[in-house]
């Protein structure tokens, strides 16, 4: 009987889909078991354990290139590290096992297990630096906010592509001290703001649906990994987005230039980070605007997780009950 070669992209929808749920799933239940106890660097290192057991027992010859750290800082998941079972085919990995480490010390709302997974040579390898960032939902025209205009200009850009005034604009952006002149800038457009403390992920997500979320707009400085994974999310479910890495040391140009980015200045569209097929999924820990967080019961364990994949634009909520608590 002749063999049928299945499509490369084919595989990466049957395939991997819902295995990829299981990967978040457990590195969230992992982390969960440390909300609230202040301990940041062994949560993430639960979350991280758990979800490279998860990856290597996946069909696939992975490779992280949005990871924890370097090679030396191992036992993180590292850019570059190599994962998945023997024989499987070769696709780029993007991962942030514990997206708001502090959130989850804290017992604070938003924090999620989260990857992207795309076909070999299709994600940007960004480097753990800074990246600056704007984002908006889909169904708006091209270029109707641009990561150079002033921030009142794009409110008030986005304001009248919406059709509403700017002060029925809500912006989120992480509440740090760099961003002081923006959001002063957005709310004197008119404006308002939320801001966050940790998990800009989740905040670029929560602009594709701003009826839901009340999210119209994302800004602000972050870090370049989780803009790429960011970025995944939207190209699987619409909006635009533009990053530009934030180089402003010598140290991070040797690291950008390590990477093979040449053109450390260049504005990147969604396009650009995510070039081909991809998945995207998030588990949540805490709970937050987007996902409810792990619950532990009576001889059960339940979660929450989101999965998407770009060629379809199918979105998938899955609500699961975990009986077989010795798998955890």
């Amino acid at each position: 009987m002749a063999s049928i070669t299945v499509p490369h992209s084919m595989m990466l929808e049957r395939i991997l889909a819902m295995e990829i749920v299981r990967v978040t799933e457990r590195a969230a239940v992992n982390a969960a078991r440390l909300r609230g106890c202040g301990e940041e660097k062994a949560a993430d290192q639960a979350a991280v354990d758990a979800m490279r057991r998860e990856l290597n027992k996946l069909p696939i010859d992975g490779t992280v290139v949005i990871g924890e750290g370097e090679l030396d800082e191992a036992p993180m998941l590292f850019i570059g590290e190599k994962v998945g079972a023997k024989g499987g085919f070769k696709v780029d990995i993007a991962v942030d096992p514990l997206e708001g480490t502090t959130l989850c010390a804290k017992n604070m709302p938003g924090a999620i297990a989260t990857i992207a997974m795309a076909e070999e040579g299709t994600l940007l390898h960004a480097p753990d630096i800074y990246m600056d960032k704007i984002a908006i939902g889909p169904d708006y025209p091209k270029g109707v906010v641009d990561l150079d205009a002033p921030a009142d200009e794009n409110i008030r850009n986005l304001a009248k592509a919406k059709g509403v005034k700017p002060q029925a604009i809500t912006a989120m952006m992480l509440d740090r001290p760099r961003h002081a002149d923006l959001i002063a800038a957005v709310r004197k457009a008119g404006a308002s703001v939320s801001l966050i403390t940790d998990g800009d992920i989740a905040a670029v997500i929560h602009t594709a649906d701003p009826d839901k979320t009340g999210i119209d707009i994302c800004l602000g400085i972050g870090g370049a990994p989780e803009g790429v994974l960011a970025a995944a999310a939207l190209r699987c479910i619409g909006g635009q987005m533009q990053c530009r890495l934030v180089v402003d040391t010598e140290e991070r140009r040797e690291r950008v230039a390590k990477m093979g980015i040449k053109d450390p200045r260049k504005k990147y569209q969604i396009e650009d980070m995510v070039r081909g097929d991809c998945l995207f999924a998030a588990t949540g820990i805490t709970d937050g605007r987007m996902l409810a967080g792990v619950k532990f019961g009576d001889g059960i364990i339940e979660t929450q997780t989101v999965v998407m994949r770009s060629v379809t634009g199918t979105v998938r909520w899955i609500k699961a009950e975990h009986r077989q608590l010795e798998k955890f």
